[in-house]
């Protein structure tokens, strides 16, 4: 646990003006890229980590994580005025964002998008504060193989809950698993699978894989979807009414007990490595409709449903990062980007960092409390600007896209051999994507590659090749019986039950 002068220091480190402008530059641009249709705050912290190089790590963090709040609320206003999510955690609040906006009403679903944006990341930032400190306590105690339990257990989670079905989600893993194992082995440093390639030696780049994957392939995809007229990325309805520009108190208030809901919803799933804010919202959304006293209003433009989106989706910011910082574990691709953010600054993610980076960390959560007062503050002042921002041409959008991916990572990686690494992964991720395989996975199993390795490694030497020796480590044995349940379950159980339902 760190000391109150520890906290103390990280708050008043983050409270400097050199943070607070990072931290506002950050949510612009989140609420900017969130607003553009196909780029969205991961393609933007993809692009953007190569150039935190030169900066203190506390500013370079606080940056991504406003770059990731803001870019959450970002994706509400195209899904709010034309039907189209500028994210995908923006896909269930255009179930009454749109109809509220085709009825005159575009400011106040908006607002209100932003108003809930806002409670629920403050929740779970709230959450994170308190649970965080303690948990990494308890996780000291967790040895080589209770985490190598921990990761498995996680594993089959991810590869359950994201894409198509649990086969595809494992397999995934394992390509995401090979791809880790490109370079020195982490137990004895022989060199495997670089092809003669020296500057394969420390594994892949880690920027390279992630703005291929992510940015690239995304940014080929739509451009091989435009056709011969140049359009705008969105086309913004000119009627707008004057009336109802504003959310009331009353209104908002109304909205307490949904926004609540959401903000548990997207906390609780945001802790589980793997969920993401998407199933969030959706969740969040079914269960507010659900226990609603008139569940018909929703997807005519009920407020309501843009409140228990919202919430749930941003509630994930703040909750994505109790597995990162207490166990090393990125909940998501936004907290596996951040893990390579935090490499870069010489700074490990697990149970130590409390111990040994307590002011940065408390720096750190100071700056996302910032963070979200400037997500409002900007978001009500800036919310015509991003309006018109997204009539942009789409040709204009994509080709700059590429070439800052390019810039960046050709920046990050020292020459033109992390571009082409990059490229073969955007078709790598292209093609994924094409017959259902999730990036997703792929992804995080890349980043925990190597510390999964290391841990079964260790867990073999202090097993001495028994399995009855598991018997001595518990948890591990509750953890792995929950991976075996969660693979049945999530693989088989539910699946099976749909398809008889359907």
């Amino acid at each position: 646990m760190s000391e109150l002068p520890t906290i103390l220091a990280g708050v008043e480190h983050a409270f400097t003006l050199t943070n607070l402008l990072f931290v506002v530059f950050g949510v612009m641009a989140g609420q900017f890229v969130g607003a553009m249709p196909g780029t969205g705050p991961v393609m933007a912290m993809a692009i953007a980590i190569p150039f935190t190089f030169a900066l203190d790590p506390l500013p370079a963090i606080a940056f991504l994580v406003g770059v990731n709040k803001g870019g959450l609320f970002g994706g509400s206003i195209p899904a709010i005025l034309i039907n189209t999510p500028g994210t995908p955690d923006a896909a269930a609040t255009a179930f009454d964002g749109h109809p509220l906006a085709r009825k005159g009403k575009p400011e106040k679903a908006t607002k209100m998008a932003l108003f809930s944006s806002v409670t629920g990341d403050t929740f779970s930032d709230i959450v994170l504060i308190t649970v965080s400190a303690p948990l990494a306590a308890l996780a000291l105690k967790m040895g080589p193989v209770e985490i190598f339990a921990l990761m498995v257990f996680a594993f089959s989670i991810i590869a359950g809950l994201v894409g198509d079905s649990m086969v595809k989600g494992l397999i995934a893993a394992a390509l995401g698993l090979l791809a880790a194992m490109v370079g020195l082995d982490p137990e004895h440093g022989t060199p495997r699978l670089y092809f003669g390639h020296f500057e394969l030696f420390d594994g892949l780049p880690l920027a390279a894989v992630a703005i291929g994957m992510l940015a690239v392939s995304e940014i080929l995809r739509r451009l091989a979807a435009i056709g011969s007229d140049i359009l705008p990325t969105i086309v913004i309805p000119k009627s707008q009414s004057k009336d109802d520009r504003r959310v009331s108190w009353a209104e908002y208030w109304s909205c307490r007990y949904v926004m609540l809901r959401g903000a548990i919803i997207g906390t609780i799933l945001g802790a589980i490595p793997g969920v993401g804010s998407t199933a969030a919202a959706f969740i969040s959304y079914a269960s507010a409709k659900q226990a609603a006293k008139d569940p018909d209003s929703f997807g005519k433009g009920n407020i309501q449903g843009v409140a228990a989106t919202e919430s749930a989706n941003s509630a994930v910011v703040g909750a994505n990062l109790i597995p990162l910082l207490t166990l090393g574990i990125p909940g998501s691709v936004t907290a596996a980007l951040l893990i390579s953010a935090f490499k870069i600054h010489g700074i490990q993610p697990g149970p130590l960092l409390f111990e040994q980076e307590g002011r940065l960390i408390y720096g750190l959560f100071a700056a996302m409390l910032m963070a979200n007062l400037m997500n409002l503050l900007l978001g009500q002042v800036s919310l015509r600007l991003w309006s018109f921002a997204v009539k942009a041409p789409e040709t204009l959008v994509f080709t700059s896209a590429l070439v800052l991916c390019i810039a960046g990572v050709y920046v990050s990686t020292g020459g033109a051999f992390g571009v082409v690494i990059m490229l073969i992964f955007a078709l790598t991720g292209y093609f994924m994507s094409l017959f259902g395989y999730s990036v997703v996975v792929f992804i995080i199993a890349f980043f925990l590659g190597n510390k999964f390795e290391l841990s079964l490694s260790q867990t073999l030497v202090i097993l001495d090749g028994h399995p009855t020796n598991l018997l001595s480590h518990p948890l591990a044995l509750v953890l792995l019986t929950c991976a075996v349940l969660s693979a049945w379950w999530l693989g088989f159980y539910a699946p099976r039950k749909a398809r008889k339902k359907a």
